[in-house]
Order: C-alpha cells, then sequence, then structure tokens
C-alpha cells in the first residue's frame, strides 16, 4: 500500500470521526481533542487511540463502538479497534480552536 492511499484513507478516517459527537458537547470528538491518534496497517486494519472526557463519561459503553462501526463502513477498512486510554487525561487544552470558539471558550 503506498503512503498516497493510505493518506487518502486518513483523510476519510477523520471525515467519519467529525461525524460523531460527544452528546453533552455540541462538538465533534475529533475536535474536542478525544482521538489521540489513528494507525493503518498493510492490511487496511485501523487502530484508534481515544479517550473521553472522564471515566465517568455516560457513553463510555457506546462512543467507542459507534466510531469502530463508523470506521468499518468506510470500504477501504478491512477491520477497526478503539482503545480508550486516559494517559494523557483529557483536559480543555486539548480542544481545537473551532471547538474553544463553539463552546464560547475564546
Amino acid at each position: 500500500m503506498n503512503n498516497k492511499v493510505k493518506e487518502d484513507l486518513g483523510e476519510k478516517i477523520v471525515d467519519v470521526i467529525k461525524t460523531i459527537f460527544d452528546p453533552e458537547i455540541p462538538v465533534d470528538i475529533y475536535e474536542l481533542g478525544l482521538i489521540y491518534d489513528v494507525f493503518v496497517n498493510e492490511d487496511m486494519d485501523v487502530k484508534v487511540l481515544m479517550t473521553l472526557t472522564s471515566p465517568n463519561c455516560p457513553v463510555a459503553e457506546t462512543l467507542p463502538m459507534e466510531v469502530e462501526e463508523k470506521i468499518r463502513s468506510i470500504e477501504e477498512v478491512r477491520n477497526a479497534e478503539v482503545e480508550i486510554t486516559f494517559d494523557p487525561t483529557w483536559t480543555q487544552d486539548m480542544m481545537s480552536e473551532e471547538a474553544k470558539l463553539e463552546l464560547g471558550f475564546l
């Protein structure tokens, strides 16, 4: 797989992730800074390292599954796995400028 294919797939994955919103905050999880990393291997398996706004987040069970399902819906993706981490702990500083603006923090 060449880098162009990987880059295109990476963009598609980010576009899909940007359709997923935190239910308590009207901003997508990518702009919120909940996605720490996206890995794509040669077999088109995707692994996403993400966090939640808190360990007690009400969508702790459903949000990772939604991310996996939406990424799997991309034609080129063979499989998707989401790993949740709280290291480092999410803070408002991880939000994009766009998210901070949307939420009135700027």
